[in-house]
């Protein structure tokens, strides 16, 4: 019997690489790329040019990726797996923020949607960094229109629901998970 207890306690749990920081941090990663690499078909391949708004929610997802990345690869334990829970939570945040922001545009009356503005390639280089970010955040006509939708929600709007869920599930593992 006590035989038993020593090969029990030295044999390694094959079900914990599934619960693992690391495992939730990979996958977290490759759900980021995976919206990235569709946001790129639609606009190549489906022809849907994608508005100001849909493309700092892109460098937001892609930062998200990235910390998901580095956390995997590093494979911290402790207050480290803590600092990256904070810093994927800080990331997924600022990403449902813009799409929220974008989401609300979308469900304006047409009459109270915002004209529409240049390019985001002409404000960048027509006017100073922090300008062109305040002109994309507030919004602009382009940005209120619907072009793509799946199951009654746009595209925002899953893009939302992406970054609430990575957010949370982010934050949840990175602090509560064993590495």
């Amino acid at each position: 019997m006590q035989d038993m207890q020593v090969i029990s306690a030295n044999t390694p749990d094959r079900r914990g690489w599934l619960f693992s920081r690391r495992m939730l941090n990979g996958l977290g990663f490759l759900i980021c790329a995976g919206g990235l690499g569709f946001a790129y078909y639609v606009q190549h391949y489906l022809g849907f040019e994608p508005c100001p708004l849909c493309i700092f929610q892109r460098l937001a997802l892609l930062a998200l990726g990235l910390v998901f990345l580095v956390a995997t690869l590093h494979g911290p334990r402790d207050w480290g797996a803590k600092v990256y829970g904070v810093l994927v939570g800080l990331a997924a945040g600022i990403g449902a923020g813009i799409a929220a922001r974008h989401v609300w545009l979308q469900h304006l009356p047409p009459e109270e949607a915002p004209r529409c503005g240049p390019s985001l390639e002409y404000m960048l280089q027509a006017f100073p960094l922090n300008e062109t970010i305040r002109e994309v955040l507030t919004g602009s006509g382009e940005c209120a229109k619907v072009d793509w939708g799946l199951l009654g929600f746009s595209m925002p709007e899953w893009t939302l629901l992406l970054f609430v869920v990575l957010g949370v599930a982010g934050v949840i593992g990175n602090w509560r998970l064993r590495s």
